[in-house]
């Protein structure tokens, strides 16, 4: 008996060490070399795939914000407090009468796997601060002195709300994207409080890794964007799991008839327009579990049925080997290369393009702001700020590193005052951001800039139609000589 119990304690021991080890390995190999804009920018670096079966963790606690403190703006600009004692703001929206709308929101409940896996996974949201209960509410928040910041604070709705994230407005219908529906309300700006029963007009495969679905109405209203993410990092437990996701979908407003816009997209989340072509882009996060330096999340353009490969192919040509679930044929001939690379493990989420009448002066009159949420499995951590990618005059980014805008979330010692999250502009010009962890919503302003420019659409020749049939394979006059004019269905008299 007594030798079974010594074998026991050994036994215990030995498991002790062995998770001790383990948590000693997450936490302190595995450093990346590289500096964090090396995998960002038009061209990244991409290097040799590393598979892991255990990330390398570097958990930044959140600290929260003293009074008087304050993220750090790029130069010339200046950034206070909007709003704060919010409870998890997320995603926002400004509507047309500039009250702001912010979805205070987490995961949704029994979100997370059982077993030794969901503890370890619950015990690091809770480190970085999003372990708490959703929410589930909306809150109006205005600003009706327009001093920059919001006095008044509204419930704006709390019924129906399941994890709400994507928003959208027009043609007096306020859309919510819950992480298992997307719900359609009467509603006219100016009113506090959201009356009224929903319409559901699209369901949506709920929960997974990836539970925010984002929303973006078409500039006719005529259609709705609804991004869904992936359930997990590599289609882990399947492809049925993950049937509807890692896509981008639209929605009929009109008739509610839905289809599948785009696909291969891990996890996406902010979507605007380009304000010079009128293309949809997005703001993707890629793969883990390939080494600190992959896979790098994107800011990409979006045209109809777009294919960026996951969980199959990473940068249009790299086959992700760990993917054993059969794919489509010649799937890497039509799989895109995202446009621009925001760094791995970066965590993007809220996207806006700079548009006409922002006061963010010069230099950021064309280009994309791009909320950073921050890595929880690189090491040294990266993100935990807003950037700016500029674009030149044809809509297309340029080739340079993102710019900061917003830093000094990040602190030493692993810890962090907050998260960015999302970015929008308010009725004036300047850029709000939420930062969820935190409970604060900054605005960010160039103090006396004059509103921007509209940006001008790019225009562009179309190919006319041809006249006549023109073989570059016969010598100029062979088909007069023939008796033919190089015309179709006519004969020479």
């Amino acid at each position: 008996m007594r030798s079974i119990l010594m074998k026991a304690v050994l036994a215990l021991l030995a498991l002790i060490l062995v998770v001790i080890g383990v948590i000693v390995w997450a936490q302190y190999s595995n450093s990346s070399e590289l500096p964090g804009d090396a995998t960002a920018g038009k061209d990244p670096k991409l290097v040799e795939a590393a598979a892991q079966w255990i990330p390398s963790v570097t958990l930044v606690k959140t600290v929260g914000w003293a009074a008087g403190e304050a993220p750090k703006p790029a130069p010339g600009l200046a950034v206070d407090r909007f709003a704060e004692g919010l409870d998890h703001p997320r995603t926002l929206l400004t509507l047309p009468n500039g009250d702001l709308l912010v979805a205070e929101t987490n995961a949704p409940a029994g979100n997370m796997p059982s077993g030794i896996t969901g503890l370890v996974m619950k015990r690091m949201i809770a480190r970085v601060g999003a372990g708490d209960p959703s929410p589930d509410k909306i809150v109006l928040l205005r600003d009706a002195d327009g001093d920059g910041k919001a006095e008044q604070r509204f419930v704006f709705r709390t019924a129906d709300m399941h994890s709400p994230s994507g928003m959208a407005y027009g043609n007096g219908k306020l859309y919510v994207a819950n992480h298992d529906a997307v719900l359609e309300f009467a509603f006219t700006p100016g009113a506090t409080v959201l009356q009224g029963a929903p319409k559901k007009i699209m369901d949506l495969p709920a929960g997974g890794n990836h539970w925010m679905r984002n929303l973006l109405l078409s500039q006719d209203g005529a259609h709705l964007y609804v991004a869904v993410g992936s359930a997990t990092n590599i289609a882990d437990d399947g492809m049925e799991r993950e049937t509807g996701r890692a896509a981008i979908w639209e929605i009929d407003t009109d008739t509610g008839r839905h289809r599948q816009f785009a696909a291969g997209m891990r996890n996406p989340n902010g979507m605007d327009w380009n304000p010079s072509t009128g293309e949809m882009w997005a703001a993707v996060q890629e793969r883990d579990m390939l080494g600190p330096d992959l896979v790098p999340d994107y800011f990409t353009n979006v045209p109809v049925g777009a294919q960026y490969g996951w969980p199959w192919i990473y940068w249009k040509t790299t086959f992700d080997d760990r993917v054993q679930w059969p794919m489509q044929t010649y799937m890497l001939e039509y799989t895109r290369k995202p446009e621009y690379a925001m760094g791995a493990h970066a965590a993007v989420l809220g996207a806006v393009f700079a548009k006409g009448g922002n006061r963010m002066g010069q230099g950021y009159e064309n280009g994309a702001f791009i909320a950073r949420h921050g890595s929880w499995n690189r090491r040294p951590p990266v993100g935990y700020d807003v950037v700016f990618v500029p674009f030149d005059a044809n809509g297309n980014p340029k080739d340079v590193k993102p710019q900061p805008v917003l830093t000094g979330f990040l602190m030493a010692g692993g810890k962090t005052h907050g998260r960015p999250t999302w970015v929008a502009w308010d009725g004036t010009g300047a850029l709000l951001v939420s930062d969820d962890t935190g409970g604060i919503i900054w605005r960010v302003i160039r103090p006396g800039a004059a509103p921007s420019p509209s940006i001008k659409a790019v225009q562009t020749e179309h190919m006319k139609p041809l006249k006549e049939i023109k073989d570059p394979t016969l010598p100029e006059n062979a088909g007069v000589e023939a008796g033919f004019r190089n015309e179709p269905d006519k004969l020479l008299p």
